[in-house]
């Protein structure tokens, strides 16, 4: 499986940047995909997952009620809409798949990574 992230930006605090990452390969294997992101000097941490069938969601608290993860199976693209974004917002955002579906907030049970993608929050 190969993931292809796309959508960084520059944008300024409350506004809105969505992400997308494209997947190719061996789709069938992929149970979830999920989106993280790494703050300089800070660990990778969980923003939202999704599984390929569309019927479970999940994200991290602090972005609950901001992010918004969806899909097109038709493109295998899976979408991040960021909106009320705040500067701690800041970072380089990885989208990830994992085969199993197991543990989708634990960075260590994804199979597979698409490159970085920064996001900017400031004014």
């Amino acid at each position: 499986v190969q993931l292809q992230a796309s959508g960084r930006g520059l944008v300024q605090p409350g506004g809105f940047l969505r992400l997308s990452c494209a997947a190719s390969g061996t789709i069938f294997s992929i149970n979830t995909m999920g989106w993280y992101r790494q703050a300089p000097r800070k660990e990778r941490e969980f923003v939202a997952a999704l599984s390929w069938s569309g019927d479970r969601t999940y994200y991290s608290d602090s972005v609950k009620g901001r992010f918004t993860i969806s899909r097109d199976t038709a493109k295998n693209t899976v979408y991040l809409q960021m909106n009320s974004l705040k500067p701690e917002d800041t970072a380089v955002y990885y989208c990830g798949a994992q085969r199993d579906g197991l543990r989708v907030e634990a960075v260590t049970s994804y199979d597979y990574w698409g490159q970085g993608t920064k996001v900017t929050v400031s004014s």
